[in-house]
């Protein structure tokens, strides 16, 4: 009789025990730099809530952080694999390729799959590594010359420059106006190289720049001396706001979508952000500077932005197809809100829908004739970094054309 009370307790005990264990949640961590000022926040939290109601039981628990620190916190983070979240975010290229090398990276082939017919997988090629796909794509985005309309009308300008000497010109009239042509954020390198990198590229082609980002080539090209000496002298001839130097790209954005610059040259994920500013927002790219070697439709970007799952990851399985999940929903709310190009397949209603910023740009894309992935993404981390150093230096004209082509050359070559 005691042994039967004792297993009918028993099993009221375990009964009551169910429906908590049942109610229990499965938590996927992610990380990612959607902070509250970046422009795909409002992307995130859409998709986030649209994932989490279609899969009940099943929660994100994400944390966003800046751009630049998150770069040197997931590098670190891979050190001690089990300190990755379950999905992170990543850029594709040589930046997420150094950490499938380094086997932290779980793979998405069998996970892709269900996906397959709504991403196309040339979207993937960025991130698929040793025949294996390793990243979800979000978006695609090219750095864009966005102009202030009102500005340029004020300096007499009706039309963005389509020529470097055309530019110079207006660069004059603007200052003469009382107005700054650009606005860039020193402290944020990055920022940086969306204005020495299209130069750059309109100097010595898309295909010598991937090639050098590659490692496949030398850095010592005189095109290279000439597209840094340019960027110099835009910045010695009063072309830049001198308070940049110690600026955040938030605080210089603001600044454009304020009206205190006539020039903003950064990423097309701006588009929504610039499209919305109050004054008439053309799109363009950077003049070409030598002619035989580049095209004026030569553009700096790509499918970069990714969601990687880690292979530390409990439900990497689980994690897998979520992150599928959330780069669908975050590419399609970006895309309606203007911070980013969609790498995954848009229906004609959602297509309807977006701003007109953004089909500029989409129509730059469309004509482009030569593509080069960002710099210290395409690049691995050890000479990105270097790369980035010197970047720096240029910007606050401590090395020139020479000083920055010979430090590259022997850092890298």
């Amino acid at each position: 009789m005691k042994k039967f009370f004792a297993l009918a307790l028993a099993a009221v005990m375990l009964l009551g025990l169910v429906p908590a264990f049942a109610e229990q949640e499965t938590v996927l961590t992610m990380w990612c730099i959607a902070t509250e000022s970046d422009a795909n926040r409002p992307a995130y939290e859409a998709a986030i809530a649209e994932f989490e109601a279609a899969n009940p039981g099943v929660k994100i628990q994400w944390e966003a952080f800046e751009n630049q620190s998150y770069k040197t916190k997931i590098k670190a983070a891979m050190a001690d694999p089990s300190t990755l979240p379950d999905i992170f975010f990543t850029w594709a290229g040589a930046f997420l390729g150094d950490f499938v090398n380094a086997g932290n990276v779980y793979c998405l082939d069998e996970a892709y799959q269900p996906y397959a017919a709504e991403l196309p997988e040339v979207m993937l090629q960025n991130a698929s590594y040793n025949g294996g796909h390793y990243g979800v794509p979000l978006t695609m985005n090219i750095v864009t010359l966005f102009a202030n309309m009102d500005l340029l009308a004020k300096a007499g300008w009706e039309t963005v420059p389509t020529t470097y000497e055309e530019l110079v010109e207006c660069c004059d009239d603007l200052v003469a106006a009382g107005i700054i042509p650009f606005g860039c954020s020193g402290s944020e390198t990055w920022c940086v190289t969306e204005y020495l990198e299209p130069i750059m590229e309109k100097y010595i082609g898309y295909e010598k720049l991937n090639a050098i980002f590659a490692g496949q080539e030398s850095w010592n090209d005189p095109d290279i001396v000439k597209a840094v000496n340019t960027f110099q002298e835009m910045i010695n001839g009063g072309y830049f706001d001198p308070n940049g130097v110690s600026l955040g790209n938030d605080q210089v954005k603001a600044n454009f979508i304020a009206g205190q610059y006539a020039f903003y040259q950064n990423g097309s994920w701006n588009c929504g952000e610039i499209n919305d500013a109050g004054f008439t927002a053309q799109a363009a790219v950077f003049p070409v500077m030598n002619a035989e070697r580049a095209t004026y439709s030569q553009v700096i970007g790509g499918p970069s932005d990714t969601l990687a799952v880690a292979a530390s990851s409990k439900n990497p399985a689980l994690a897998a197809d979520a992150a599928f999940q959330l780069g669908r929903a975050i590419c399609h709310y970006g895309f309606l809100a203007g911070s980013g190009l969609p790498a995954w397949n848009q229906d004609e209603e959602t297509k309807a829908q977006v701003k007109p910023l953004v089909n500029a740009v989409a129509e730059i894309v469309a004509a482009a004739d030569g593509m080069v992935l960002f710099g210290d993404t395409a690049m691995s981390a050890d000479p990105a970094n270097i790369y980035l150093d010197y970047v720096s230096k240029v910007y606050g004209c401590e090395i020139d054309g020479d000083g920055f082509v010979q430090s590259l050359t022997n850092a890298l070559q």
